[in-house]
Parts: structure tokens; C-alpha cells; sequence
């Protein structure tokens, strides 16, 4: 809660805003609508499914992402970032359309908790890679014979037998490193055919809200 609170100053009325998923995201929601002044001036974006539900139940407006050419700011939260506010964005799914939105903001600021930030990004989230299903053969004979010593596993639906299908009709891998690559090489994994996208946020981020024992901070790349 407190770094939605923390958000809010960089918010200005008329703006148009992406926001991602997660608790503070849904903090930040309930903060705008008690601020009915500031909610009433701005537009809504999102690519998240439960977000959007959330958006519409407060009323608030909601703008579809593929009508957008540029947001104001985004706003999302991230499994794990570090000094240099890269990030990985492991738990849900959808980081392409994630990554596309903090593209198109002039400011893309991470939130969440003290507890996700680190000096380096490290091995204890996977690597997520959404792939086109007809290059899903190409894509892991690519890794093993690249990165050998990762474990891949395909992400599978708990709700239906088969595979998690993305929003764009595509499969996810997620790769365990047994060792962290360079992040420029890890981010050129993007470049294999039938890679639509990973989850490493790469230079992207410009602030970081986080909150913790020691209160809020606001941080900006080192």
C-alpha cells in the first residue's frame, strides 16, 4: 500500500496511464478511485485481464492497449530487479504485451516491495520465453544445444490438460539457468525464430517505488 501511495505523486490529471497486475496495482486502483478528481481526468490501460475487470468495477476509464500510440507513465510490479532497475517478470504470463506498454509509456516505474530488489539479477526466477507453437521444436533444440546446463519446462495448464496458451495463442518456456548469462545475451535469446518474447525488462525502467522496513524509496538506476 505504501508504494501506491508513493505512485501517486507522479500522476498527473489528464494522463493516460498503464498499470500492470498484482496487489500494489490494485492498491494504486482503490487510491485513484478515493481521489475522484484526479480518476475522473485520466485513462486506463492494461494487459492484464483481472486489472482491466478491476478497472471497470470502480468505474473508471478504461482504454483497450491496441488503441494506444503512447501512455504518460506505466506502472507494474516484477518477480525480481536490480540496481540498474533491470527486471524479470516471471509469474504471469504476459510480459509481451507487459513489455509493449512500458515501451510505449515516456516512463516505465517498477512497485512493489524492498524485498525484490537486488545488486545483479540471479538464477532464482526462470527465464520466460512465449513462443509461436509451430517453432516450439526449433526453440528447444536451440536451447539445449546453447545453454545445456538450463533446465526448460513448458508451462502447463492446471485448469485444462495441455499447455498454458497466451493471449496471442502461443506457448511458454520457462528456462532455469544453472548460471546467469550477460543480460545483453540473455536479451538477444529474443532474436532465436519463434521467440515472440522473454521477460527480462532490460533497460526499460526509469523509477522504482519500493517499500520496506525502512519506509518508501524511490529509486532510479545506478
Amino acid at each position: 500500500m505504501e508504494a501506491a501511495k508513493a505512485a501517486l505523486q507522479f500522476i498527473k490529471p489528464g494522463q493516460t496511464i498503464g498499470v500492470g497486475a498484482g496487489s500494489t496495482i490494485a492498491n494504486l486502483i482503490g487510491l485513484l478511485v478515493a481521489d475522484n478528481g484526479l480518476a475522473s481526468t485520466i485513462t486506463l490501460a492494461t494487459s492484464s485481464f483481472k486489472t482491466a475487470g478491476l478497472i471497470m468495477e470502480k468505474g473508471l476509464n478504461l482504454k483497450a492497449a491496441e488503441h494506444l500510440t503512447k501512455l504518460d507513465l506505466y506502472f507494474d510490479g516484477c518477480d525480481q530487479f536490480d540496481a540498474q532497475l533491470n527486471a524479470l517478470k516471471c509469474g504471469g504470463g504476459i510480459h509481451t504485451s507487459e513489455k509493449i506498454l512500458a515501451s510505449l509509456a515516456d516512463e516505465f516505474i517498477l512497485l512493489g516491495d524492498a524485498g525484490k530488489s537486488v545488486k545483479n539479477l540471479d538464477i532464482t526466477y526462470p527465464l520466460v520465453l512465449e513462443v509461436l507453437p509451430t517453432a516450439l521444436q526449433l526453440v528447444q533444440q536451440w536451447i539445449i544445444k546453447n545453454i545445456p546446463t538450463a533446465k526448460t519446462t513448458m508451462r502447463l495448464s492446471t485448469q485444462k490438460d495441455g499447455a498454458v496458451i497466451t493471449e496471442n495463442g502461443n506457448y511458454l518456456l520457462d528456462i532455469y539457468f544453472a548460471e546467469l548469462w550477460p543480460l545483453e545475451k540473455m536479451n538477444a535469446i529474443k532474436m532465436v525464430p519463434g521467440v515472440v518474447e522473454h521477460s527480462l525488462f532490460l533497460g526499460i525502467a526509469k523509477r522504482a517505488v519500493v517499500a520496506g522496513k525502512d519506509g518508501v524509496k524511490i529509486l532510479t538506476p545506478r
